[in-house]
């Protein structure tokens, strides 16, 4: 197995953003697969070392009107049975959540901007410790249940089920850890319709990911460097 970790990326400026040099300096070489223009079979969802399925603003159900998400549900489950390390945000949570056979839906209201989480009493001794008390970018409007054998880690008031983990080797994340607060501004652009029909004002995000993005940036590297040094244990 090779020592990659290969991101799922569904549109460009989601990217691994924060959690890119922590993985380079794990050892990880860095790949990504372009969702919908790339082919996903199973076998490359096998290969790397790691995987991550990042964020995007499709549905897990959305199948009919995207039909890569078929291969990429397949290829996610594939990944799964072989109890291989797998991180999922936003979306790629969504993904595996539905490949463990969990219910994900849309809510018809949206969670968007920088606010706290409640850790369970699972989460704070997890991985996640490091961002209690610590805002973090929410921007999701679907939910999942947990899936059955997963753990569940965080919560908030409108969106109950933020985080779990399966073992060691799977976390799936609600939020985004990954964002960089430095690059607010590409996520403002690329979605600016719906930031307008929610009604969320793009200054009120600049600002918070000013006061929150730095020490968010750093719990963020301490989440990732531990779930990594337990993937090596």
């Amino acid at each position: 197995m090779s020592r990659t970790a290969l991101a799922i990326r569904h549109v460009p400026f989601e990217d691994l953003g924060i959690l890119a040099p922590a993985l380079e300096a794990h050892g990880y070489e860095i790949e990504y697969l372009e969702a919908g223009l790339d082919g996903i079979p199973p076998e490359r969802a096998l290969a790397p070392a790691l995987l991550v399925v990042l964020g995007g603003p499709i549905g897990v159900y959305d199948g009919d009107r995207y039909p890569f998400l078929v291969e990429e549900q397949r290829a996610i489950r594939a990944r799964l049975d072989a109890g291989l390390p797998t991180m999922g945000v936003c979306l790629g949570a969504q993904l595996i959540a539905r490949a463990l056979g969990a219910d994900v839906a849309p809510t018809g209201r949206h969670e968007i901007g920088y606010a706290p989480l409640t850790l369970t009493n699972e989460g704070r001794a997890s991985v996640l410790t490091p961002l209690e008390g610590h805002p973090v970018l929410h921007w999701h409007g679907d939910q999942f249940e947990i899936p059955e054998g997963a753990t569940q880690l965080a919560e908030t008031p409108g969106f109950p089920n933020q985080a779990f983990a399966v073992g060691n080797t799977v976390l799936a994340l609600q939020f985004h850890l990954e964002a960089d607060h430095t690059r607010i501004e590409s996520w403002l652009i690329g979605h600016a319709h719906e930031l307008a029909a929610a009604g969320v004002d793009p200054q009120r995000l600049r600002t918070d990911a000013a006061a929150f993005g730095p020490g968010l940036a750093r719990a963020a590297t301490r989440v990732i460097d531990a779930w990594l040094d337990r993937l090596a244990d």
